[in-house]
C-alpha cells in the first residue's frame, strides 16, 4: 500500500508540473475520457454546493473534453481571459489515499497554487479530493472534486488554478 501511495503522491506531482509548464496534451492524457471536474461554489460561510447540475459551480465539466475545450481555446488564443497566461506554481501536500472494494483509489490533497499576471501575485488554495484508477505503471483521474477556500475571487479563476 505505501508504494501505490507514493506512486500516486508522483502521480499528483506530475500532474502538477504538467500544468505549471502548459503542457496541455500530457495533462489531458491524466484524464480518464469520462472523468468529471468539479469545482463547487460555497453556498455559505461553510457549505459549499454538491449537485453541479441543480447547483451553481465554479467550473463544471461531466467529462474531460470540457477539459479539451478549454485546452483548445488556450492554445487559439480565443479565451480572452486566459491571454495572457499566468505563470502558476502548484503545491501539493497532505496526501491521503485508501483503495476501495472495487480497487478505485479514493485520494484527498491539499494544494495551493500561487499564480503571477499582469505584475501581480496572488495565490488560491483548498483542498480535493479524487477518484483514480491503476492504468499501467501510473493512474488515470475518473474526477477531481476541488474546493477552492479562498472564494473571493479577484481574478479569472480556471481549470489550471485548482
Amino acid at each position: 500500500m505505501i508504494n501505490a501511495i507514493q506512486s500516486i503522491e508522483q502521480f499528483l506531482y506530475r500532474k502538477a508540473e504538467y500544468c505549471d509548464r502548459q503542457q496541455w496534451d500530457n495533462y489531458l492524457a491524466l484524464f480518464d475520457e469520462n472523468s468529471e471536474f468539479h469545482i463547487p461554489q460555497w453556498d455559505s460561510e461553510h457549505v459549499y454546493t454538491t449537485d453541479p447540475k441543480r447547483e451553481m459551480s465554479l467550473i463544471y465539466y461531466p467529462n474531460r473534453a470540457g477539459l479539451e475545450d478549454r485546452v483548445f481555446r488556450i492554445r487559439t488564443g480565443k479565451s480572452a481571459a486566459c491571454t495572457p497566461m499566468p505563470r502558476t506554481m502548484h503545491l501539493i501536500d497532505n496526501v491521503q489515499a485508501s483503495e476501495q472494494e472495487d480497487g478505485i483509489w479514493q485520494v484527498k490533497a491539499n494544494w495551493a497554487t500561487h499564480f503571477y499576471r499582469f505584475g501581480e501575485s496572488e495565490c488560491f488554495f483548498g483542498w480535493a479530493e479524487y477518484r483514480l484508477k491503476a492504468d499501467g505503471d501510473s493512474w488515470k483521474i475518473l474526477s477531481k472534486h476541488s474546493i477552492v477556500l479562498n472564494d473571493k475571487i479577484r481574478h479569472v479563476l480556471d481549470f489550471y488554478h485548482v
